[in-house]
Order: structure tokens, then C-alpha cells, then sequence
């Protein structure tokens, strides 16, 4: 986890920026089609957002595709996500090479099919020397799994000697997450007119900046996403500090 310096405040685009994309089901409904629908075109709207984050300069993009509790779904709509997983990468990681885009899968991906673990593997490793924009997926993802998870292999590490309880602090939890080194999410936005974070990157976005947009995601487009960045460039971000006091760490970082 990175440190907290209110002088960043001077950077107008986010680093990294969160995305919960729903609405894909109540799209399709709408408009009287299938569930799956909404979700291959929703695809459309992942790309636009890609697009646009190397456009503006993002760092790091983490989209939700699909969440620890989603594979309580009906089995015909886990089962099209999971192609659509599938179709995506085939279609879309040399468009990722060519764009200098890095691609990263976080979750618990032990619930794949080996196949797709597979091309999970494949898409990262032709990426992993890009650096325009790192792109995390996030599949089969919790926040209550990932802080699980660390505090699992903490005390493992305890057990082995490699870490003391009086070494257990914010820094070595974070670096046990499912992206350590990643800086924390800037910008956390959620499509669909639903206001909550629904168990995403918890621990990561104790401090991010939260935006709702009414927007179904398969609606959600380059123009709706210049106004969520743009709505963060008007945000003074104070970390707990007064507004007075970050005026004066930015005035002083501006020389």
C-alpha cells in the first residue's frame, strides 16, 4: 500500500481508478432481452473505459467482472459469463500488447476451469512488459476473501518464523492483498444507480473517492467516463487533515 500525501491532491487525473460495472442484467431487461445480453454489451463499454483511462493517463484500471457471490447466478448465466471470459481474451489481448496495456487476473481463480485458468495465464504473460496501463480483472474476487487470504498466509509466516506478531502492521497486510505494490484505488465508480461497494477491494479503497452514475454499464460510455474523472479533478481529497492544511502541503509541493 502506498503512503498517503495530501500534496497529490495537485494531480488532477487518478492513478488508479476502481469500477463496480452493473446494470448489465437490468439493460437487457429493459429492453426485453435475455440477462446475457446486457453482458456482451457490456463488453463494448469495457473497452470504451480502457481506451479512455490510456487516453487520460490513468495508471491502473481494476474492473469487477465477476464476484465471489455471483456464482450463485442461474447456472446459464454463469456459464455465458465464463465464455465471455473466454471470447474476450481470445478477441482483445493482441489489442492489449498493441496498446501497451498490462493485463492482471485477481481473485481466487482456483474456481476456474483449468482451461481458462490457462488462457488467464497466456494473456497475462504476453502483457507483462507493457506499461501504459496496468488492467486488473477481477474475477471470482472479495474483499473479505483477499483480507482473508492475507491474514491466512500471515499466520503462516508466523508459524515458519518469517514474521513476528509485533511485525503484523498495516504495510504487511497490505503487501499480502491480491496486489501488493499496486497503488490504492483514486477513483472508485459503481454504474447501475446502486450506492454500495459490494465487497470490492475493501481494504484497498478505505480512502477512494466514490462516484455513482444512474448509468446501466452497458450505457456508461467514454463521455459518461470523462465526467467521472472530471468530477474527481473538483475534489479536494484530505486524508483527515483540514482543508486549510492541505492548501498549504499543496502550496508548499508547488514551491
Amino acid at each position: 500500500m502506498t503512503g498517503i500525501n495530501p500534496g497529490d491532491n495537485h494531480r488532477r487525473v487518478p492513478e488508479h481508478v476502481a469500477i463496480i460495472m452493473d446494470g448489465n442484467g437490468r439493460w437487457a431487461k429493459q429492453r426485453g432481452l435475455p440477462r446475457t445480453a446486457g453482458h456482451r454489451a457490456g463488453a463494448k463499454s469495457v473497452r470504451a473505459v480502457v481506451e479512455e483511462s490510456v487516453r487520460h493517463g490513468v495508471g491502473v484500471l481494476t474492473l469487477f467482472a465477476f464476484s465471489s457471490e455471483n456464482w450463485r447466478r442461474p447456472p446459464g448465466e454463469v456459464m455465458v459469463l465464463m465464455e465471455l471470459f473466454m471470447s474476450t481474451l481470445q478477441v482483445e489481448v493482441q489489442r492489449l500488447v498493441e496498446h501497451g496495456i498490462r493485463l492482471r487476473i485477481i481473485g481466487d481463480l482456483s474456481a476456474f476451469s483449468t482451461r481458462l485458468q490457462a488462457q488467464f495465464a497466456h494473456a497475462e504473460a504476453l502483457t507483462q512488459d507493457n506499461d501504459r496501463l496496468v488492467l486488473q480483472i477481477a474475477a471470482n474476487y472479495g474483499g473479505r476473501w483477499d483480507i482473508t487470504q492475507a491474514a491466512r498466509t500471515m499466520a503462516r509466516d508466523v508459524l515458519a518464523g518469517r514474521l513476528t506478531p509485533d511485525d503484523i502492521n498495516e504495510a504487511a497486510v497490505a503487501a499480502r492483498l491480491s496486489f501488493p505494490g499496486v497503488p490504492d484505488p483514486d477513483l472508485f465508480i459503481r454504474t447501475g444507480g446502486e450506492k454500495r461497494i459490494s465487497n470490492f477491494l475493501l481494504w484497498q479503497s478505505a480512502y477512494a473517492e466514490l462516484y455513482f452514475s444512474d448509468l446501466m454499464w452497458p450505457e456508461f460510455d467514454a463521455a459518461a467516463y470523462a465526467a467521472a474523472l472530471n468530477d474527481f479533478a473538483r475534489r479536494q481529497r484530505r486524508f483527515g487533515l483540514t482543508g486549510e492544511q492541505v492548501a498549504a502541503s499543496v502550496s508548499v509541493v508547488g514551491g
